[in-house]
Parts: C-alpha cells; structure tokens; sequence
C-alpha cells in the first residue's frame, strides 16, 4: 500500500493586502521584503468563515483526482484557528462535502500541522484501514494576530489548501516521515489565553526552524537511501523565504526544485505547503508525477519532514 498525493485544492480570502498597509507600523515595503521576501497577504474579512475555504480546498482536491467525496471516510483538518471552540471544523467540511459519517478531526500542530496530518493519512493508508484520505490545511491566523505588533504583524496571512492521498501501487519510493517536538521551547512561538495574540521569539524561531527542518529532512532521506537528487520537489512550510533557501541550502537543494510562494501569501501556518504545492502546480513548477519533499516548523515547538510521491489525475 503505497500512499501517493493524487489529488490538490487550495482557496484564498478575496482581500489582497500589500506590504503598504503596514506602513504605519513603520514597516516599509523595501524592508518587509528584505527580511521576509513577503510582498502580499490575504485577510479573511471580519466575520468571514475559514471552513468556506477549507471546503473550497478540499472540493478542488476532490475534483483533480477525479474522486467523489461520498466514497471518503477519513478527513484531517490541520488548523489552530477553527471558527468555532467546537466542535472542530472538520466534521462541518465533511457535512458539506457530502462525507456520510465521515471520521473528521482537527489536528492542532501549529505550523507544522499539515505534515503530521500527512504522516496520518499514510499511515491509515499502509495499514490497510482507508484507501483514500483528504487533508486540508485552513487558518485565519488574522484572528490571532497582534496589528499593533510589527514584529508579528507583517508575516501573517489567511487560507486553505488541501491534498487527497490514495493508494497507488508501483511507486518507486514509498512514503517516510519524521516528526518531533521540544516543549522546553514553548515561549519561543506561543498564543496565551490572556490575550490569544501570538508572540514570537524571531531570531530563536529562525535559527530551530532551519536546524530540526534541516535535520529531519536528511533522516527521512537516510532513512529511505535517498539524496536530495531524487527529490524532484521540495515544499518547505512558507515561514519566510530565508528559511525556506536556508533549508534547501543544507539540505542540498537548488533553487530550482524550491517551492516558494511565501511573497504572494505570508506565512499561512498549517495552509503553507498544501498552498506552496498548489502555485508551484499552477505555475508549472510540479510535473505530472514525482517524489515530493516536506518540511514545517512551529510551535511546541514541533517539526517534521517527510517524502511522498505524487500522481496528480490518478485517484
């Protein structure tokens, strides 16, 4: 049983906000640029519903791997920013979807959320228990976001991207991933109740992410004999574009085969790599099949990387 991605959707808030609007922070466009290669972001408006978007994901997912929602039992939400305390979002999108009794859950991993949420799906898929699995990766981290705060405030962004895993015999390289965390770590990245705004240690941030994104990556490579040439590409999470070439970098990784929308979208948390893979498809940069490359990193803090092969159109 070999899990492979067949299937990719992604959704965006209409409102468009360039780095402009932060100038009254004292951010100028030069300097966001500089320091985070983010050019734009989208807001979701004031009372809108991330689960419109996380079905538009998870509709578009469905319809490129010509698959019906109503042959799935199992979807997995990566978000920290449901609509609602609860129930979790996942159990409104498999409604409405049209996923009778679906197992639906959200999965709270912070930044790194749609990759745990990956390393599940296979993993019911190898055991035999599903044949087909949708992960979705939807946040409204404006909801969570300090506007005040330019340090956090110019990094953020909403949206919703989704993949369908199904299992796909023949694959040449079977699914690995790794995952860890370091609670000792947690006022680096963290969101109290007090105030329910994030706050962030950025130059600790940068330096843990590249290191355990880095690190996990070449275990997963080790684990499977694999180099970073046999990775035809590599979606790091979109937490700014330094990080993402600082990885590939270490990793040995050329620009080429780097996935980076980071400039378009900000940083969207557990939405960035289903998003990331999304334009590098609509941008030409996926072909038709490949081993795909993953890595994310958040708070917890928590990581994981992982490698997968994708067939799109083959669900």
């Amino acid at each position: 049983m070999t899990a492979t991605i067949v299937g990719l959707g992604a959704a965006l808030p209409a409102r468009t906000v360039p780095n402009s609007h932060f100038e009254r922070l004292g951010a100028s466009d030069e300097w966001i640029t500089r320091r985070t290669g983010m050019r734009e972001r989208r807001f979701l408006d004031e009372g809108g519903h991330l689960a419109d978007l996380a079905l538009a994901a998870c509709r578009e997912a469905l319809r490129s791997a010509g698959r019906d929602a109503g042959t799935l039992r199992h979807l997995v939400v990566a978000t920290i920013t449901p609509d609602r305390v609860t129930p979790g979002m996942a159990v409104e999108v498999a409604a409405r979807l049209g996923m009778p009794q679906a197992a639906a859950f959200d999965l709270h991993a912070a930044c790194a959320g749609f990759v745990y949420g990956l390393d599940h799906a296979t993993a019911l898929i190898e055991s035999g228990r599903a044949d087909a699995v949708l992960v979705c990766g939807a946040e409204a981290l404006t909801r969570i976001t300090d506007h005040e705060d330019r340090s956090t405030a110019v990094l953020l962004g909403d949206g919703a991207g989704a993949v369908l895993l199904a299992d796909l015999p023949g694959a040449a390289v079977e699914p690995c991933f790794v995952l860890g965390s370091d609670g000792n770590h947690v006022q680096l990245l963290h969101a109290d109740r007090s105030d329910g705004k994030l706050r962030m240690d950025g130059r600790e941030i940068f330096v843990h992410a590249v290191e355990k994104m880095t690190a996990a990556t070449r275990e997963v490579l080790e684990r499977r004999s694999l180099t970073a040439d046999d990775i035809d590409l590599f979606v790091a999470h979109q937490a700014n574009a330094r990080i993402v070439q600082a990885v590939g970098k270490e990793v040995g990784l050329p620009p080429e085969r780097l996935a980076l929308n980071v400039d378009r979208v900000a940083n969207t948390s557990s939405a960035s790599i289903p998003l990331a893979l999304a334009q590098a498809h609509a941008d030409g940069q996926l072909a038709a099949s490949g081993l795909l490359g993953v890595a994310a990193f958040g708070a917890g803090i928590a990581w994981g990387a992982g490698v997968l092969p994708w067939q799109l159109g083959a669900g």
